[in-house]
């Protein structure tokens, strides 16, 4: 999808309209007046209606949402090359506008997104998207071996810069999930798209009730925010 910015008639202002199903959010970014010429593309979203056909491998019958229950995130971030990118997330309708209010955040702050893409883009494999450094939401999947559903199954958890925010196994020996991620264990860290533990982008999603993987005791998901913190 081509994004066109809408003018806005101050930096703060904030349009929303809803016409069959579809939201546009459109803000002007806080970064707006210290960014250099050419990089002040303001923040957009777009939230939409998903269908089955569009999750054709994230989704399946038997899972605890519907496609109904899902709506699809069309949104501007920024990249790891200092510009804006067009990305989408898909998530579970009803914090579909929570969710925006923290990617516009961490837009205005102009934390940096390697790729947003559904997870459907690696036919529903975690273990690819992961590999990719992909930032995602909804995954129709189970938590490794335990039968019990993931949080990214009801469209209610987020994994940001995979790569740079691995998933730690604490037994055996602390495999690294994905194994590409091997030098991002240590936190903090100051790297580029690294997640430390009080900084801007756990702070944003702890505005919305969101709690963070990284925080857990014994396992380490420094990647993964959902709304109910597991």
């Amino acid at each position: 999808m081509t994004f066109i910015p809408h003018r806005a008639p101050t930096a703060a202002a904030l349009v929303l309209l809803s016409v069959a199903g579809i939201a546009t959010v459109t803000a002007a970014s806080p970064a707006a007046a210290t960014s250099p010429p050419g990089a002040s593309q303001p923040f957009t979203a777009t939230v939409t209606r998903v269908s089955s056909d569009q999750l054709r491998h994230s989704w399946r019958p038997g899972c605890p949402v519907q496609p109904d229950d899902l709506r699809m995130i069309s949104m501007t971030y920024w990249g790891f090359d200092g510009k804006p990118h067009d990305g989408k997330l898909v998530i579970n309708k009803s914090v579909a506008d929570q969710v925006v209010s923290v990617f516009k955040k961490l837009y205005g702050q102009r934390f940096p997104i390697r790729q947003m893409q559904p997870v459907e883009a690696y036919k529903g494999s975690d273990a690819a998207s992961m590999k990719a450094d992909n930032t995602s939401g909804f995954n129709c999947r189970r938590v490794g071996t335990s039968g019990s559903w993931s949080q990214h199954a009801y469209g209610l958890a987020i994994d940001v810069n995979t790569r740079e925010n691995p998933y730690i196994h604490p037994y055996p020996g602390g495999t690294v999930e994905p194994p590409n991620g091997k030098d991002y264990v240590r936190r903090p860290l100051d790297r580029q798209g690294v997640i430390n533990p009080g900084d801007d982008v756990v702070r944003a999603f702890k505005k919305i009730g969101w709690g963070w993987g990284g925080s857990w005791s014994t396992e380490k998901d420094y990647q993964h925010f959902s709304q109910n913190g597991r």
